[in-house]
């Protein structure tokens, strides 16, 4: 093959190359536009834009501020009551396993302000969220609180932990159950103080009710059915709101807060705040005629809950002024006008030897000032009154018969001023003394060998369980009556000293593990003894 025929024999090679190569790029094209126009024809919104979302950005504002700064004081309380009668009759069947039960769902509320005014989980002040619970069953509820005290110290509603049998305080962002001791209650204005033993608690700070304003902004934090450090906002609705007591008409400590902000059950004891992220209340109580928010929430001023918590700590109850008088919750002008005056309170019963008989006032008379004060209402006798401190002197505006005149008052105790009514004055009970036989919730005691014969029991050493407290930690570790203790940690106990001397090295948080004889009843009477192995760790505030 010559040069020629090889140039043209390349050249169509290169030719042929090159449509080749064509055909395949207007294949591929072809076929991605053919691709494009399916996906076009199947996507639902080919002319929309797809959504990108930006990079986090933290916008700050006063309510979030102050919700973060109140969240580690704010605490979800829950409670339990164990009745003994049934705690009873577990022991004596080893066979059952009480469990606490739920309280029973809400019903419809009837007509009247008492079942309109629905206070959650019972307790004083009329109503409850909840049914009453029959006192020989178990329930459990839940509630709110508030630190006050970097030691540990919490306001709360009494009709939170009222007959409580174990009470338990879980902190935000803390998964610990800790448990927590009343200190003192008042059923008068439904405030109580608990105490747990944790370390480092930061408290929240007080602010002052009587600063407060309609409109106001506020915030509640609590944990309304169970979901704890819930925040709602809202706006101071009313001041001063008294609450009718069927039970005692005209005679209230309770002078609320009325706001708007969202209240539910489980808010209760939880605190009402300002937007300086201070605490100016203690939600209580709702109106609702489904159990549920309304709009209308109720939270007992801060000032009138700090003078509560101020006499608890000191005392372990509160103390209220006296003059020993009962009057007209309805004075008339009418019946002032006939009796000489224009206004005050008409004294319709003195208590036998009270303050009042004693300073010389009789019935009939009208008190119409205190301290110069003037006095238009019961209520305003009872506020001033009540806060008077016991043995102080008040200076009594009077008309009798027409006349003006004063009278002196020393005033007393309400509680023994009316202790038909109060039953005197309640005392805290004095701690157990720390003591083998009942540390952990339980009493123990020695194995006479008579006992030991009569009960068959074969192995060496022990002592038996005499008593176990309902709620205890030895009650949680399923320890019961007739029970025998054979080690505890391994170690083996032979006497109650053994008991209180292992006890000792022993800390909450500590490990604890039983070894434990327990008698199964048999088919011939009797029974045979079995190892049982209840272990815990030691629980906080154990005595």
């Amino acid at each position: 093959m010559n040069f020629y025929d090889k140039a043209r024999r390349q050249k169509f090679l290169s030719f042929s190359l090159i449509l080749f190569t064509l055909a395949i790029g207007i294949l591929i094209g072809s076929l991605a536009q053919t691709g494009a126009k399916a996906a076009r024809e199947q996507n639902a919104a080919p002319d929309a834009t797809p959504l990108a979302v930006p990079a986090p950005v933290v916008i700050q504002n006063d309510f979030s501020k102050i919700a973060k700064r109140l969240e580690p004081s704010v605490v979800n309380i829950s409670t339990e009551y164990i009745p003994k009668r049934n705690a009873s009759q577990d022991r004596q069947n080893p066979n059952l396993r009480r469990r606490p039960q739920q309280p029973p769902e809400d019903e419809q509320d009837d007509n009247g302000m008492q079942n309109f005014l629905r206070q959650f989980f019972g307790g004083g002040g009329g109503g409850g969220f909840n049914l009453p619970e029959p006192q020989d069953t178990p329930s459990e509820a839940l509630g709110s609180g508030v630190v006050v005290d970097k030691n540990g110290y919490i306001l709360t509603n009494n009709h939170v932990v009222e007959k409580a049998t174990r009470i338990r305080v879980k902190f935000t962002n803390d998964a610990t159950e800790y448990p927590a001791t009343v200190i003192g209650t008042d059923s008068d204005t439904d405030l109580a103080v608990i105490h747990v033993d944790k370390k480092n608690v930061i408290p929240a700070k007080i602010g002052n009710s009587d600063a407060l304003q309609v409109g106001d902004w506020a915030m509640a934090i609590g944990s309304p059915f169970g979901f704890q450090a819930t925040v709602t906002a809202g706006i101071i609705s009313a001041l001063s709101r008294d609450i009718p007591d069927n039970d005692n008409p005209g005679k209230s400590f309770q002078h609320f807060v009325q706001t708007d902000a969202a209240i539910n059950p489980g808010n209760s004891g939880g605190p009402l705040i300002n937007m300086n992220g201070e605490v100016i209340g203690i939600n209580t109580m709702i109106a609702s005629r489904s159990g549920g928010y309304q709009g209308i929430g109720f939270a007992m001023p801060i000032n009138t809950a700090a003078k509560v918590y101020n006499s608890i700590i000191r005392e372990g109850h509160v103390t209220r002024g006296s003059i020993g008088i009962t009057f007209r919750a309805d004075d008339s002008k009418d019946l002032l006008t006939v009796y000489g005056a224009d206004h005050g309170v008409f004294v319709q019963e003195i208590t036998p030897d009270g303050p009042a008989e004693k300073a010389g006032l009789k019935t009939q008379d009208i008190i119409t000032s205190i301290d110069g004060k003037p006095v238009n209402a019961g209520q305003d006798l009872i506020d001033t009154v009540a806060d008077s401190p016991v043995g102080s002197t008040l200076k009594l505006g009077v008309v009798r018969d027409k006349k003006p005149m004063t009278v002196n008052v020393v005033v007393g105790d309400r509680t023994r001023t009316f202790a038909t009514l109060y039953g005197g004055a309640k005392n805290m009970p004095e701690r157990a003394p720390e003591s083998a036989q009942v540390k952990f919730g339980m009493s123990v005691s020695a194995i006479r060998p008579a006992d030991r014969q009569q009960m068959a029991l074969k192995v060496n050493g022990g002592v038996q369980v005499t008593e176990v407290e309902d709620g205890s930690f030895a009650y949680d570790l399923d320890l019961r009556k007739g029970d025998v203790i054979v080690e505890l940690n391994r170690q083996p106990v032979n006497s109650t000293e053994d008991i209180r001397r292992i006890q000792s090295t022993l800390k909450p948080g500590d490990p604890v593990a039983f070894h434990v004889m327990r008698q199964v009843p048999g088919v011939r009477g009797g029974g045979d003894w079995v190892s049982f192995f209840p272990a815990g760790r030691v629980p906080e505030g154990s005595n």
